[in-house]
């Protein structure tokens, strides 16, 4: 259950193990352990038992590619024919997809085997996973805990070793920000690198899905399966396709990593502080050079996307009505009582927080005040980036204030919720790559990620910055004790 996806890999090539020994393993840890975790939405042993027998078919027969049999779970916000595809939400808890996502075809092609399901924030909103319909994920590390959102379910799972590795999404941290709190490795990579077809929509112009693994080189694994060019996604990038393992083993000596003065300000908790220093002078000694750079508007980040998000919440959510497909009121009176109480009863509290912020910065005489003027800003922290990239290659920093908090504690304050995306909120608005790599333990014991930033397109070198550190270090071998 240790295993990494490249020495499970490998074990399935040399018949060490087939995939329905590997897939029956992992249920029966879900079956033992998902209980108290909450991590997966649906399992279904029959589906996954007869993917892994198309596995071990393939193997046998010599027509198996790389990762065949490797089993992997989903994000519950991707489309797969078949099976639910809720994301975590009332609103769509009957919906089974009639079509895969086109990560879940890539996936299927590349012969991964489905082993479910996974927990989420309700319609990826959400900072700690206590916003999913079906109940909170809680932490490995610490039941008390939370794992961290909207991409919990999928990193409680992993770092549980429910699953070797799994897919989430990231809209304003949502893979780094779990990641680091469940003790993982995650990548957002560069917008529209990866289709968004088939990928449940939140705020369209900042959405984007990526892997969650143990390790670095099971992330850039995982990408290079997901990612590519999609004639059906209208915001994905016709690009040759890359190898993003090309760079693993790279030394460091010479790279320039920069250092935000304004992610070591007020707010940062000392423990984290601590953990992030640490990890910098790790990467001194194999080679990196520490400059300090500024990225002058990151507090407008906050108030930026927390307009631009909601208004394309608004607008991505209408289509959820009662008239199509998902949840419908059982009574009602009119059409347009239909449409009031089918909303009112299908979406829970923070979604219809996030429809009417939006309806409102979207609505005449506000545009301008509100949703034009939190673009401008986006303009300019993008801008922020590429003046800090002219001094390094890559930029280092946290990837929240504290270590996961407890369940419950923000709950009822979602303002304070929402300055816990302070430092990875900025690049989602910039269409940057980032990653969450394992660094070290807070004060209370719960784990902390160092947060990694490229320019456009420099996965394969954030990878192998990555790689080198976990080389060098363990955090990314510790597990929870469950």
């Amino acid at each position: 259950m240790n295993s990494t996806l490249t020495s499970l890999a490998r074990a399935l090539a040399a018949r060490e193990i087939s995939a329905t020994e590997l897939a029956t393993d992992y249920l029966a840890r879900i079956d033992a352990l998902n209980p108290a975790l909450n991590a997966f939405i649906t399992v279904d042993v029959a589906k996954t038992l007869a993917e892994a027998r198309v596995a071990d078919a393939a193997r046998a027969a010599g027509t198996a590619g790389l990762l065949t049999g490797v089993p992997i779970a989903y994000k519950d916000i991707f489309c797969q024919q078949g099976w639910r595809t809720s994301c975590g939400s009332k609103m769509l808890d009957n919906f089974v997809s009639p079509y895969d996502a086109n990560v879940i075809e890539r996936c299927r092609t590349a012969g991964l085997v489905t082993l479910g399901r996974t927990n989420m924030d309700e319609f990826a909103m959400g900072s700690s996973n206590e916003n999913s319909f079906y109940g909170a994920v809680k932490n490995p590390w610490d039941l008390a805990a939370i794992p961290g959102g909207s991409s919990g379910g999928s990193a409680a799972a992993v770092a549980a070793r429910l699953a070797p590795v799994a897919l989430g999404t990231d809209t304003g941290g949502s893979i780094r920000q779990p990641a680091s709190h469940c003790g993982i490795t995650g990548i957002k990579p560069t917008y529209g690198v990866v289709s968004r077809f088939g990928m449940v929509a939140y705020a369209s112009s900042l959405d984007q899905g990526g892997p969650m693994a143990q390790t670095a080189e099971d992330c850039a694994q995982l990408l290079n399966v997901i990612a590519g060019f999609d004639e059906r996604d209208s915001t994905s990038l016709e690009r040759a396709a890359e190898d993003y393992t090309r760079e693993l083993g790279q030394p460091l000596t010479g790279l320039r990593v920069g250092l935000p003065r304004e992610y070591f300000a007020d707010g940062l908790s000392s423990d984290v502080a601590r953990v992030i220093e640490s990890a910098v002078a790790e990467l001194r000694k194999l080679g990196a050079e520490v400059v300090e750079v500024s990225l002058p508007n990151t507090e407008l980040s906050i108030p930026a996307y927390y307009v631009i998000a909601p208004a394309e919440a608004s607008s991505n959510l209408s289509r959820y009505d009662g008239v199509r497909y998902g949840h419908r009121a059982a009574e009602y009176g009119d059409l347009a009582d239909m449409y009031e109480k089918t909303r009112a009863e299908g979406f829970g509290s923070e979604v219809k927080r996030r429809i009417m912020v939006g309806t409102y910065v979207l609505s005449h005489g506000y545009y301008d005040a509100y949703y034009l003027k939190a673009q401008k800003i986006r303009r300019l922290i993008a801008g922020d980036f590429q003046a800090a990239f002219a001094q390094c290659d890559v930029i280092l920093g946290p990837v929240a204030p504290t270590a996961a908090f407890n369940l419950g504690e923000k709950s009822n304050d979602p303002v304070e919720m929402y300055l816990s995306d302070i430092y990875t909120l900025s690049v989602n608005l910039a269409g940057l790559p980032a990653m969450s790599v394992p660094a070290g333990f807070a004060d209370n014991g719960r784990p902390v990620g160092l947060q990694i930033i490229g320019n456009y397109f420099a996965e394969a070198k954030m990878l192998n910055v990555a790689h080198q550190f976990q080389q060098a270090t363990d955090w990314h071998q510790k597990a929870p004790v469950l």
